[in-house]
């Protein structure tokens, strides 16, 4: 059990005998435990060097050792769901010496992620994916020929969802050879561990029970009576002892639940059921955080680490006032229109925590929905209680809002339903990749009839925006990033602005720079040297048209800029309507480039991709030179 974590890389003789899973694989049976150990010690040092997801992977230390173990990996396939758990399989993958670089720009990916191994066979970072793939490739596999195995590792929180439903009615359906490990870290599903539990999935997982069951079963089905006796009498041993009910009228054969930290368990089961035919789910009992005290005790706070820095011998107390995040904007924000309207409901999907809605969930719990990893059902949700005259408002990242287009479109803005979207994560979001960032929310939101869609620049017209998409009887979106702002002094009342206009930043020549959401610091700094014009749009729909008429009618060229896909996103609306109204004026669009942008920093990558002061100036000086030099660009 470690109560630190370990500045300098620790002594690990068993695993530095492991690049691959092959090595693994010589081990002798009593060496796993010791290297269980080592693995998570070295997992541990690792992110504090590096950061990221942290408490999920300690959980699974036992299991992904397990599963390699017993598995012929790459040639048998085990597909990850989300993959906040699967830094113990990297390090176990031939990736030990390379996860110093991990989520860090040119190094590892902080999810699986095919181009990087071979072992990691599905591209995953949105929940609930993993049945579905994993199926999938089995059903590939029996179309090729191919006798290999297929594993899908799901969570407790990700099987809430819809689609790991949908996926196991239809595994259950093609009766395909598949096993699902649900790795259940929260007590959720069930509380059935110890010696009974234990026992009986020894038993149940044996191949002479196995043997036995389907002996039975083809003896037995010839007298239906005889054959339903047994059949209930089985369910109802299985019952008392464990949630498998549920997943054998699904068509699986259940095994569990098991201490998913016991590695001779583990084995044994493992070896049992890759012989056993159909489909299989084996119930795995884990602690996130395990073999780590701090992330045990607070496996919420601790589901991701910064990188850990060495303290300083010398610590001078200079309080410095943390600036708040938009998530906390928009949680403070909620709390204070909630005491002003008690018709406000908040909704989310498993977004308590990261949306900022923590306070809000405690002081007005009858009006919080936290409907787990379900975005449809959040969605639809919401318009069913905007239906009754209630005012929800839906928190949700954007890359996860394109989980629920269909029910925002069908649901919501056709019914033109009062519906409030609170859309975190906007843009590129670092570190997490581009499974994680909200690329494309302005460009598939455009597109939808009576959606109000606002872009606010800072923290401050943030809450002002929230407000007015709020009271807007309508179906609207406040599109936000990850992170803090710069840092602008808040009004804390519940004001609002006319919707559809936006602002005048700075009065320049020749160019005008039209800014859609937070990129205005770039923005000004480029004006500066620009002496450009810079206007505040603050609304992607409606369009400030009068605006964008005099921006168009005095100036030379327009930069629209937004953190968005340049393809259908606020530059293209702005390039519609001068096409529209016959302006010949050019515009050049500063945004996403076509191709999804890589893990790194949050800065490093708008650099990359040109959205920063030095490279708005050089494209717009580029741009101007042909134009001749009527008003100076200096």
């Amino acid at each position: 059990m470690f109560k630190e974590i370990p500045l300098s890389r620790p002594v690990t003789p068993l695993l530095d005998t492991v690049t691959t899973p092959e090595d693994l694989r010589r081990l002798e049976e009593k060496q796993l435990p010791e290297l269980a150990r080592e693995l998570r010690e070295y997992l541990l040092y690792s992110v504090g060097q590096t950061g990221g997801h942290f408490g999920a992977g300690l959980g699974v230390v036992e299991l992904t050792i397990a599963l390699h173990y017993c598995y012929n990996t790459p040639e048998d396939r085990i597909v990850w769901d989300v993959g906040h758990q699967t830094y113990p399989h990297k390090i176990l993958t031939g990736r030990r010496e390379q996860m110093h670089s991990m989520r860090q720009q040119g190094g590892l990916a902080g999810f699986p992620k095919r181009s990087e191994s071979d072992y990691d066979t599905f591209g995953v970072g949105h929940s609930s994916t993993s049945i579905s793939a994993a199926l999938g490739m089995a059903l590939g596999s029996e179309m090729a020929g191919s006798d290999r195995k297929h594993v899908a590792v799901i969570g407790d929180g990700a099987m809430t969802a819809g689609m790991a439903f949908e996926a196991l009615n239809h595994a259950a359906h093609t009766e395909t050879d598949l096993l699902v490990v649900l790795n259940d870290n929260n007590m959720s599903i069930s509380r059935n561990v110890g010696g009974l539990a234990n026992y009986f999935s020894k038993i149940w997982a044996s191949k002479f029970y196995t043997g036995l069951r389907e002996n039975s079963k083809r003896v037995l089905s010839k007298i239906p009576q005889a054959w339903e006796l047994a059949r209930k009498t089985e369910e109802h041993m299985k019952g008392m002892v464990s949630p498998g009910t549920l997943f054998e009228e699904l068509g699986f054969y259940y095994i569990g639940a098991i201490d998913g930290h016991d590695l001779d368990r583990l084995t044994h089961d493992l070896r049992n059921l890759r012989e056993l035919p159909g489909p299989k789910l084996l119930h795995i009992i884990t602690r996130k955080g395990k073999g780590f005290v701090p992330a045990e005790e607070d496996p919420v706070g601790y589901h991701a680490l910064n990188k850990i820095e060495p303290k300083p011998k010398v610590q001078v107390a200079v309080p410095v006032a943390k600036k708040p995040k938009y998530q906390d904007i928009f949680g403070q924000w909620l709390c204070d229109m909630a005491a002003a309207d008690d018709k406000l409901v908040a909704v989310t999907p498993a977004m308590c925590e990261g949306s900022g809605m923590v306070d809000f969930a405690e002081r007005y719990a009858d009006r919080f929905y936290d409907v787990a990893i379900a975005e449809q059902h959040a969605v639809t949700l919401a318009a069913g209680i905007a239906c009754e005259g209630q005012k929800p408002v839906v928190a949700i990242y954007s890359t996860f809002l394109q989980r629920a287009y269909d029910q925002l479109v069908h649901d919501v803005a056709i019914q033109n339903l009062d519906v409030t979207f609170a859309i975190d994560r906007a843009g590129l979001v670092g570190e997490d990749g581009p499974t994680h960032a909200g690329s494309f929310d302005l460009s598939f939101l455009r597109c939808i009839p009576n959606l109000v869609i606002a872009a606010p620049s800072d923290e401050n017209e943030c809450r002002l925006l929230l407000s007015t998409a709020y009271q807007f009887a309508g179906p609207a979106a406040i599109r936000y990033p990850r992170g803090t702002g710069p840092g602008t002094v808040i009004d804390t009342g519940l004001a609002t602005v006319e919707i559809g206009k936006g602002l005048l930043r700075r009065h320049g020549e020749r160019v005008a720079i039209l800014n859609f959401g937070t990129l205005l610091p770039a923005a000004l700094e480029a004006a500066e040297t620009l002496n450009a014009t810079v206007c505040d749009m603050r609304f992607v729909k409606p369009l400030d048209r009068e605006l964008i008429s005099q921006m168009a009618a005095s100036h030379e060229l327009l930069v629209t800029l937004e953190e968005n896909s340049t393809a259908g996103g606020a530059g293209s609306a702005v390039m519609e309507y001068l096409a529209e109204q016959g302006f010949n004026t050019p515009v050049m669009p500063f945004g996403l480039p076509d191709r999804f942008v890589d893990h790194g920093k949050h800065q490093a990558l708008l650099d990359e991709v040109g959205l920063n002061a030095a490279a708005i100036i050089e494209r717009v000086r580029t741009r101007l030179a042909p134009m001749g030099s009527r008003a100076s660009a200096s």
